[in-house]
């Protein structure tokens, strides 16, 4: 059983075709069976709608007079790529404004130009023969530049993993803002709607496919930056007028503490060519599983809590050890839904027909990590050997001298054992002594709640726990938890200030 591309495409044309959107067709394929789907449907839609940092759009603005070779550029204040050509730039989404940061960025201004707001462009060069001029400052609407071209290098992943945090923080990440306590799980996706779980052998998804983008046609350029397939993480490099684009499937958002995003909506339809098509595109949500990753883990290889589906994730809630967590996602399935609606609607009116790639994508492929010539440093390329502690049981008196004696101004406090129990700054102690009251020893005044570093950490990950808890010091320890170095702001003058390390 098999029908052709140019069958189908017939049919689109005659306003005969069976179109119908991924969302119906498990059901479709439960009511008549695979055969009876077949016959039945000529072509899924698909569709997501979801924070896709890896957009951006190059623009060409026409030259100036006397012209200018373009070397800093920026729209709104947001700087642009200036390694093109002497008028050309790539603006990307999540490059932030100099003067707002996050509250604003190359998303924002990509909306802007969309929705018919004007832009300031501002560049400037160092000027040659041929291109005298040095600066320039003008307001540009879209209908002034001579191309505006989205391009995505990657777009509608096949699934995200869902994330979580186990800490007792709150962290700001991609995935937005993670409770502390596993407070929440977050995810992201359009699970059976989406494009590439309807597809995940890439047979009718490669270069050159027409494609719905940001509610024009748009086209797939080819694989993605980050194309992992093999693990189910495939992506898509995609491309589309700019000017063709209403502003309703394309907004701009920033990720408190995190930074600034696009949401793009985007749906590829798929010619039912055949029963394999059919199995592909019943795909449920309960058959897309994905891991909870514990992202207080600062590092690429974050453990995983649990395998969870898509269907659990859009319950409300899951369980994680014996607890029931909310969940939220931070795409929109009902706007995925309307994509997937409104490409459905363009098929059946005949204003949209399909093509089969020009060339496939590799569905085995998957990504690597960086190759690293040189590890970074480490805390124990830097750390201070030569650590003063002081016993929980010992006289204020006693931490006083030690911190006189020493030339710090942190005491690591251990118990009988030599375990890490607490720590006592400079601070701590005067204000003890300059208090004479119930205070008299050591345990009496200490902070039990330290943050440890250990000698195998990166040194920017021993950084970001200074700059977030705003303390100068970081005790290091071992696997026992016993104190066997420390770590100051001092240490990370000498790296930072260019010295050689031993």
């Amino acid at each position: 059983m098999h029908k052709s591309i140019d069958q189908i495409n017939q049919r689109i044309r005659e306003g005969s075709a069976r179109v119908v959107t991924a969302e119906e067709m498990p059901s479709i394929v439960a009511e008549l069976g695979e055969r009876g789907a077949f016959q039945e449907v000529d072509v899924v839609t698909t569709g997501t709608f979801g924070a896709m940092c890896s957009s951006g759009a190059f623009i060409n603005f026409g030259h100036a007079d006397p012209p200018i070779r373009m070397e800093r550029i920026w729209l709104n204040d947001v700087e642009a790529y200036g390694g093109l050509a002497a008028v050309d730039t790539y603006i990307g989404a999540i490059q932030q404004s100099e003067t707002r940061e996050e509250e604003y960025g190359g998303a924002h201004v990509i909306e802007d130009l969309v929705a018919g707001k004007s832009v300031e462009l501002r560049a400037n060069s160092r000027g040659t023969d041929c291109y005298p001029r040095r600066t320039i400052s003008t307001e540009l609407l879209l209908e002034n530049l001579n191309q505006a071209i989205m391009c995505n290098p990657r777009n509608a992943y096949q699934r995200y993993n869902a994330a979580t945090n186990t800490s007792d923080r709150a962290l700001h990440t991609y995935m937005g803002t993670l409770l502390p306590g596993s407070g929440n799980v977050t995810y992201s996706g359009a699970g059976l709607l989406n494009p590439l779980s309807n597809d995940p052998s890439l047979r009718l998804i490669g270069s050159g496919v027409p494609i719905f983008l940001c509610g024009s046609q748009g086209m797939v350029v080819g694989e993605g930056t980050q194309h992992s397939p093999a693990g189910g993480f495939g992506t898509l490099m995609v491309t589309g007028d700019l000017k063709k684009m209403p502003s309703d499937y394309l907004r701009a958002a920033t990720m408190s503490g995190y930074g600034v995003t696009l949401y793009v909506g985007l749906g590829v339809p798929l010619p039912v060519l055949d029963i394999d098509v059919v199995r592909a595109t019943a795909v449920r949500d309960e058959d897309i599983s994905v891991d909870v990753l514990d992202y207080s883990v600062p590092g690429r290889a974050r453990p995983s809590l649990r395998k969870v589906n898509y269907a659990e994730l859009r319950s409300g809630s899951i369980e994680i050890n014996g607890e029931e967590i909310r969940t939220s996602s931070l795409s929109s399935f009902r706007r995925a839904r309307k994509v997937a609606e409104e490409l459905k609607g363009w098929v059946e009116e005949g204003k949209f027909e399909l093509a089969l790639p020009t060339q496939r994508i590799d569905p085995r492929k998957a990504a690597k990590p960086m190759h690293q010539t040189a590890a970074g440093p480490r805390v124990l390329d830097i750390m201070d050997r030569k650590v003063v502690s002081i016993g929980e049981e010992e006289e204020i008196r006693a931490a006083a001298r030690k911190l006189l004696k020493g030339g710090t101004n942190h005491l690591p406090v251990v118990n009988g054992s030599g375990t890490l129990v607490g720590i006592v700054t400079t601070f701590d102690v005067s204000k003890a002594v300059a208090n004479p009251g119930k205070a008299h020893l050591v345990r009496d005044i200490m902070k039990k709640k330290v943050i440890t570093t250990t000698p195998d950490e990166a040194v920017d990950i021993a950084v970001r726990k200074l700059e977030q808890h705003n303390i100068s010091a970081l005790p290091v320890v071992d696997a026992q938890n016993r104190v066997i170095a420390i770590l100051t702001a001092m240490n990370l003058g000498k790296l930072f200030g260019g010295r050689r390390l031993k």
